[in-house]
């Protein structure tokens, strides 16, 4: 047991027992950078929201599909994918093996995934339903294999799979949604 407790308190959460400082080091650049990669590439593709078209009382008037409230998803999206960087730092100090390979490759993948999801937003709403399936079954498929290597890292992703498919329903469900809530007949 480590006598200094706050290396006691990082090994513990991070699964770093016997890893070194450097080691340690490199996986939180590495799982740091990729989630930062994917918030900004979200940051730059975001929807301007005060960009409006005027029109004219004898325009028909355009329709906005309906979309989560931003606030919630604001709130949302940071604990999983603080969750998702933890993971990731945890199966990074597992000890090597090739299941741990498998979970580090699953999760660069759903990163990567996120990456796709964001850069098409709401502008290509089919694209980017099929990167949120993609990035969903990817998703399960590291929290299958990181059980195998370290089962609390698979837990910490549980939360973000489970979003995903709630995410994915509502993509699908709005992507079938007609632009126009009624028709004149």
């Amino acid at each position: 047991m480590s006598t200094n407790p706050v290396r006691g308190a990082v090994d513990s959460l991070a699964n770093s027992r016997g890893r070194s400082t450097q080691h340690i080091l490199v996986g939180v650049g590495l799982t740091v950078g990729a989630v930062a990669i994917s918030a900004l590439v979200a940051r730059i593709n975001a929807r301007q929201d005060d960009a409006y078209e005027a029109y004219s009382d004898y325009d028909a008037p355009a329709y906005e599909q309906p979309k989560p409230p931003s606030k919630l998803l604001a709130n949302l999206w940071p604990p999983l994918f603080m969750a998702l960087t933890l993971s990731g730092l945890r199966i990074w100090n597992a000890p090597r093996s090739a299941a741990r390979t498998q979970a580090l490759t699953l999760w660069g993948a759903v990163q990567a995934l996120n990456g796709v999801w964001m850069v098409l937003g709401p502008r290509r709403l089919g694209g980017q339903l099929a990167a949120a399936v993609a990035s969903l079954g990817t998703a399960a498929a590291y929290v299958w294999r990181a059980r195998q290597v370290d089962p609390p890292a698979a837990n910490m992703v549980a939360p973000y799979v489970g979003w995903m498919g709630v995410a994915n329903a509502l993509s699908e469900g709005l992507s079938r949604k007609p632009a126009e809530p009624w028709t004149v007949h």
